[in-house]
């Protein structure tokens, strides 16, 4: 997918390029391709040569796990015929010959054609150790969002994108975090970027719910309008449903769903169930660590079996 400008002026990724993933390079670039980038995300190298038949069949299995690694990791291929000086360097005496370099310095290696289970467990080992970084942060992303730091968010949510283009709780995060700041169509536009594998996962399915919960709270109106026609008559369900709607629009999730448990609370069967099935969509705007959402499926959970 494309980079897109979030509205704090970053280079938000959406997704990678196979391009960006595996490349061919050279004596002059290497220190580039390979070293430099490695201290980003960690770097297979590939030795190999047009003539060599176990190459060819080791080529298409790693670029086959690179793929699937959604950049968490990328392959590098070298012509040895072409690159002899290189080669020797790096005492290339048979070939295939595989190197994984992280932070600059090579931290694994294996020569000749291998199986793919093997192969799977040579990506699966470098990816681990390159993830428990990017975990850290992301649990620090989650925070600051369920903590209404939309700002914070949005900066820890592509800087791990970045790194892991296909994160989806990553791209959930950043939908999320730019609904939160009001950026609605900001997260429309992401969201058609995303491709069609991680729009089924179910953060990012959760996460786009967010926004359509976002379009629809915010034509609700004006809140203190709603709360005087509750006050009012605190039967007229249908002016306090409007008003969970405007609050949950204007930020404020837990009196949304004060508001919308008082109806479940007086009459559950009201309109259908509608406000028990709206709390369930603001649950899922909001995700399964908000402090609304976890305090909030007590109290429905209470009220429904009471």
């Amino acid at each position: 997918m494309a980079l897109i400008l979030d509205p704090y002026n970053q280079a938000t990724p959406a997704g990678s390029a196979p391009g960006d993933l595996i490349k061919d390079t050279n004596t002059e670039n290497f220190a580039r391709d390979v070293m430099d980038a490695s201290m980003q995300v960690p770097v297979i190298v590939d030795f190999w040569a047009p003539w060599c038949g176990p190459c060819k069949q080791l080529g298409s299995l790693l670029e086959k796990l690179v793929r699937a690694a959604n950049g968490r990791v990328r392959l590098v291929k070298v012509n040895v015929d072409e690159n002899q000086s290189l080669a020797a360097q790096l005492r290339v005496q048979s070939i295939p010959m595989v190197y994984a370099f992280v932070g600059g310095r090579p931290v694994d290696a294996f020569v000749g054609a291998q199986p793919e289970s093997k192969l799977r467990s040579f990506v699966d080992r470098l990816t681990a150790d390159a993830k428990a970084p990017l975990d850290a942060l992301l649990a620090e992303a989650q925070t600051a969002l369920d903590q209404g730091q939309a700002r914070e968010a949005t900066a820890m949510f592509s800087q791990i994108l970045a790194e892991d283009p296909g994160n989806a709780k990553a791209v959930a995060g950043l939908l999320r975090s730019f609904v939160l700041s009001g950026n609605v169509s900001h997260a429309r536009k992401m969201a058609e970027e995303i491709g069609p594998d991680l729009r089924r996962q179910p953060d990012v399915v959760a996460a786009l719910t967010a926004i359509d919960v976002a379009d629809e709270t915010g034509t609700k109106g004006d809140v203190r309008r709603l709360e005087s026609a509750v006050s009012a008559d605190p039967a007229d369900m249908q002016a306090r449903y409007d008003l969970a709607l405007a609050l949950f629009g204007a930020g404020q999730a837990e009196a949304a769903a004060d508001q919308l448990l008082e109806i479940v609370r007086r009459d559950r069967t009201w309109n259908e169930e509608a406000a028990r099935q709206q709390l369930i969509k603001f649950f899922d705007a909001l995700g399964g660590t908000h402090p609304v959402t976890i305090s909030g499926r007590r109290r429905l959970s209470s009220l429904l079996f009471s």
